[in-house]
């Protein structure tokens, strides 16, 4: 059970995320498009091999700036746009909440690359996908090789990436993934 003054410090933390700058009350699609065209050039040039993977994918979703702040209890947020052949078909927002032992600050940006159409449909018709059990993490010490080494057997592949702040490590299984109207 949660005592008072950790639910209370959590909260405060959450709220605090809210303030980032992190896509919330931006102007909308084109501050998030132009967010995306800098977190992909990045992943591009820092991860030569993530270029390739993007053009054998059927899609991929961009999430540029992600803040995730914790103290007890922890959430995170951010939002990016779905590309399919380079265009922006959709936006989304992220966001996961945890408890546990944890305390700081971090924002990093992430991309999840779908291998397959039918991955890509699924995530598309859902109401709210949560990243699970059919996510396969790519590692960015992998960037050389990453487009090379993933299969079409793997339905999704994430990308962590670009991560500044406190908290030692990133992760997005259990994020939920929501169709937004920026």
């Amino acid at each position: 059970m949660v005592s008072r003054r950790v639910f209370i410090a959590g909260l405060s933390a959450t709220t605090g995320l809210a303030a980032c700058s992190n896509g919330v009350g931006s102007n909308g699609g084109p501050t998030i498009d132009a967010r995306v065209n800098v977190a992909r050039d990045y992943l591009f040039q820092s991860f030569p091999g993530t270029r390739d993977l993007a053009a054998r994918s059927a899609g991929v979703l961009y999430m540029p700036l992600v803040t995730e702040a914790g103290l007890g209890v922890g959430a995170s947020y951010g939002r990016g746009a779905l590309r399919i052949n380079g265009a922006t078909v959709d936006y989304y927002s992220s966001a996961k909440g945890s408890i546990g032992f944890q305390i700081g600050a971090q924002q990093y940006a992430h991309a999840l690359f779908f291998m397959t159409p039918t991955a890509l449909a699924d995530f598309r018709s859902s109401r709210g996908w949560v990243a699970g059990a059919d996510l396969r993490y790519a590692t960015p010490d992998q960037g050389g090789s990453i487009g090379k080494d993933t299969t079409e057997i793997d339905p999704v592949v994430a990308l962590v990436y670009g991560q500044s702040g406190l908290i030692a490590g990133a992760t997005i299984a259990g994020t939920k993934y929501t169709r937004i109207i920026p």
